[in-house]
């Protein structure tokens, strides 16, 4: 089965990477076993029922971080696929993602010191978050038909300020070598960028249905729902508090909109879906209040007020992609439009040859309307002859009046048909005027004229995003993962969790005595109470071994004892201590 990685677009295959699993410490993977130990443990009876099942109908092990490899290849049996990539990607990008049905995996794994929650992208929060519930054929439906909305949403550059924002705290808060001064200056510049913010964008409010829907979203009845959210099935600690009476539950509808949310704190309200049919039916609720459904003058308001790429889509379906920065309209009469560079034309998905940002660099400009010479029918509509009429013939000069006021007076350089009719006209020595006003001048080259009574349609982005490139994400100014290299005694770390896994596994295949694990047990476990007293992980998973392989005499060894001692949670501080408390109470349930 090809890899879904293999046949991406060069315009998504740019944020993916191959999943080097190689490069997780024993650490790591001993830190997704505890996560994946304790998830199991609540979800199995707070979780939607697809949880449990599509667990491993994805490809998820509990004992291991997984290939994202394997993952495409389980998602594939349902319609679905995966793809690694690097922390946060452009949103228009993950979007896309979504809208292929395909869900891009951050491959970084948190580390023990954020093993409870993280707020950058990794592989518990994608792999074990989204993933189990995509064989619930509605909800992957809504997945795919939110993303697609998430594509035509107009967003704003307040937008573009904010993710980088968010995205440079979360990966700052992961890297080992960031000091508290550092992590405070980002925090700082979070909340700045968000107070000032003056408006709140199409992207907004489709980002804030995903927020209470995909990411915290409950499920069944308000007095007990169940969990299908990937921000809560990622965080066993949210979403304990999440089912308590702490967290107000209000049902699903288009009205969730309007509530904001802050990714720093838990959330003070959640919102609960009959079901995942319910989801599609709030989904085209908010469909009906895109510019994308409503196109006219109420739509350029927005794309103007974004002052970031849009798509305006004119009636003969011909596309012009650039921020819009002015348009001049008689009522819902629209007659002229103005972009900023660089600006793509395109139809039906595909930038017109030569139309590209190479043309129209640094902006571009068209009336648009009827003729006053022809006001009975489109300009698009006319036949050859009517054409002819008006001047319109390659080679002649010509001066067009619009019913608007505009005139564009020139020589017809090229008419551009699709399907037999006239979408665009090039000149050569244009002036474009509106009575002493002039818009063009011959001076500045050739002029191009798109040709198109109304605009029913107006979208957030590019029409042909792989043709017009990215020219609104800077240069990432941090990355998620490690960068300064490991200690001699993390190193040493982690060769003692490697240790222990190599026991567990001996210990499950029987390939060892009882007296010869305790005694490998016991020089690993004064080892660990020695040169790592605060690494509770390692510790509690020795003991796991203990209890689950020596006897009760062996069990009381005075090394067993000392060893239990340090696990304590009394002797720790929060929030080690509650991460002990779990720990040692799935310990006792196991072996109960």
């Amino acid at each position: 089965m090809e890899r879904t990685l293999d046949r991406l677009p060069s315009s998504l295959r740019r944020y993916c990477i191959e999943h080097d699993a190689a490069r997780y410490s024993p650490r790591d993977h001993a830190a997704w076993r505890y996560i994946m130990r304790r998830a199991h443990d609540f979800f199995k009876d707070h979780a939607v029922s697809t949880y449990q099942d599509g667990f491993a109908k994805v490809g998820l092990r509990v004992d291991r971080i997984p290939h994202i490899d394997e993952i495409d290849q389980a998602l594939q049996t349902f319609g679905w696929g995966a793809v690694p990539v690097v922390g946060f990607i452009a949103p228009w990008a993950f979007i896309e993602f979504q809208a292929r049905k395909i869900l891009p995996i951050a491959t970084d794994m948190r580390t023990v010191e954020h093993i409870a929650y993280t707020p950058a992208p990794d592989i518990v929060h994608e792999a074990a978050g989204h993933a189990p519930i995509l064989p619930d054929k509605a909800y992957s439906d809504y997945l795919a038909y939110y993303a697609s909305l998430g594509m035509k949403a107009i967003y704003s550059q307040q937008d573009l300020r904010l993710y980088e924002a968010v995205r440079y705290l979360s990966d700052l808060k992961e890297k080992p070598e960031s000091t508290p001064a550092i992590i405070a200056g980002a925090e700082q510049r979070l909340q700045e960028t968000l107070r000032a913010f003056t408006s709140v964008s199409e992207q907004a409010l489709v980002a804030r249905m995903s927020w209470w829907t995909a990411e915290y979203g409950l499920a069944g009845s308000l007095k007990s729902p169940k969990i299908y959210g990937a921000g809560l099935l990622s965080s066993v600690a949210e979403s304990k508090m999440a089912i308590t009476d702490q967290v107000k539950k209000i049902p699903l509808s288009i009205d969730c909109i309007n509530y904001s949310y802050n990714i720093t704190e838990p959330q003070p309200q959640l919102f609960v879906a009959e079901n995942m049919q319910h989801l599609h039916d709030v989904l085209r609720a908010l469909e009906q209040k895109l510019a994308y459904r409503i196109g006219g003058v109420a739509s350029l308001v927005k794309a103007v007020e974004a002052q970031a790429i849009t798509t305006l889509v004119l009636d003969t379906d011909l596309a012009v992609s650039g921020r819009l920065v002015s348009y001049e309209h008689q009522g819902e009469r629209i007659d002229f439009v103005k972009f900023a560079g660089p600006v793509q034309i395109s139809r039906n998905g595909h930038q017109l040859l030569g139309h590209g940002h190479e043309r129209h660099a640094h902006g571009f400009s068209s009336p648009l309307g009827r003729l006053a010479q022809k006001t009975n029918k489109p300009l698009a509509q006319l036949s050859d002859s009517e054409l002819g009429e008006v001047g319109l013939v390659i080679g002649h000069t010509t001066g067009l009046k619009f019913v608007s006021g505009f005139e564009v007076n020139g020589r017809v350089l090229h008419l551009t048909r699709k399907e037999g009719r006239v979408v665009m006209i090039s000149f050569g020595d244009c002036t474009v005027r509106r009575g002493s006003q002039v818009y063009f001048e011959p001076a500045w080259g050739e002029f191009d004229l798109v040709v198109g009574d109304s605009i029913p349609s107006v979208f957030g982005g590019p029409a042909d995003r792989e043709a017009f490139g990215e020219h609104e994400i800077a240069d990432a100014t941090t990355t998620p993962g490690r960068e300064v290299p490991y200690t001699p005694e993390e190193l040493k770390l982690f060769s003692h969790y490697q240790t222990l896994r190599k026991l567990r596994e001996q210990a499950a295949a029987k390939d060892q005595s009882h007296s010869l694990l305790a005694s490998q047990l016991e020089e690993l476990a004064q080892d660990v109470l020695k040169h790592a007293p605060f690494e509770w992980l390692l510790q509690l998973e020795i003991y796991e071994l203990c209890r689950e392989r020596l006897d009760a005499k062996q069990l009381q060894a005075r090394w067993c004892t000392v060893l239990k001692q340090s696990l304590d949670p009394q002797n720790r501080p929060e929030p080690t201590r509650e991460l002990l408390d779990e720990g040692l109470r799935l310990l006792d349930s196991a072996t109960h």
